[in-house]
């Protein structure tokens, strides 16, 4: 399954490595330079660390699913069909439904609602659309651990967006007393320098997820995919 799903498409392979090298650096930096430094003799500190690190479990359980499963790829047929049939005008289909159409690039029939991916260069059932982030297609069968990750990683990064603010507002910092001003300071300024970049991480991140979150809420809620909008607006606008 996973050879049948697994992409080496540049563009994904390279997304999927930003999507954990920026998941592991907040983790990083929310444990190096935030809980440690601020809530290192509170209970606190554990607390927060348990609780974000589940959501971080979540998002990489939860991509991992919506990059490996199945979205829906229609067999390909055991022998080649011959389409001579639709050349000249008769049909074929033995006992396929109606709207059950045809696919000149896999040369198969494809159920309803059926896409053709030119990136996984096979048709897709209820295709949504290919996302280079999970480095597969979004369809029928993975949509749902799709959300998912969108749901985790918009609430991690609310998570993250929350600790930095409320660390940054109200600082507890415990100096050590043994260290030398110049050390205190080299160290307060790595601390600010992260969590300006964790900060900005956490709210391009959780503005894009939550864009993508709505369009995949409206689509199910209208039980239409974006191709399918795309295609209704175009034969609206040709009726015109």
């Amino acid at each position: 399954m996973l050879a049948c799903c697994f992409r080496r498409d540049p563009c994904g392979l390279l997304c999927m490595v930003l999507t954990y090298m920026s998941v592991s650096y907040a983790d990083y930096v929310i444990l190096g330079h935030i809980l440690l430094p601020v809530y290192s003799n509170s209970i606190w500190c554990p607390l927060h660390a348990v609780v974000f690190n589940l959501l971080i479990f979540m998002v990489l359980a939860c991509h991992l699913r919506a990059v490996c499963s199945d979205p829906g790829v229609v067999p390909l047929p055991d022998t080649a069909i011959d389409f001579s049939d639709l050349r000249s005008g008769t049909s074929r289909k033995d006992d396929r439904e109606n709207d059950w159409t045809v696919c000149n690039r896999c040369e198969t029939y494809r159920p309803p609602r059926a896409h053709h991916c030119r990136i996984c260069q096979r048709c897709i059932r209820r295709m949504d659309h290919h996302c280079p982030w999970i480095n597969n297609c979004v369809g029928e069968m993975n949509q749902k651990y799709f959300i998912q990750f969108l749901f985790y990683t918009g609430f991690a990064s609310l998570y993250a967006i929350g600790l930095v603010v409320v660390t940054w507002l109200w600082q507890v910092t415990e100096k050590n007393e043994s260290m030398t001003e110049e050390v205190n300071l080299h160290l307060t300024n790595a601390q600010l320098a992260h969590r300006i970049i964790l900060l900005i991480e956490a709210v391009l991140f959780g503005l894009f997820v939550s864009i993508v979150f709505y369009d995949q809420i409206v689509s199910i809620i209208t039980d239409e995919t974006p191709i399918e909008q795309k295609r209704s607006k175009l034969l609206k606008d040709y009726q015109r």
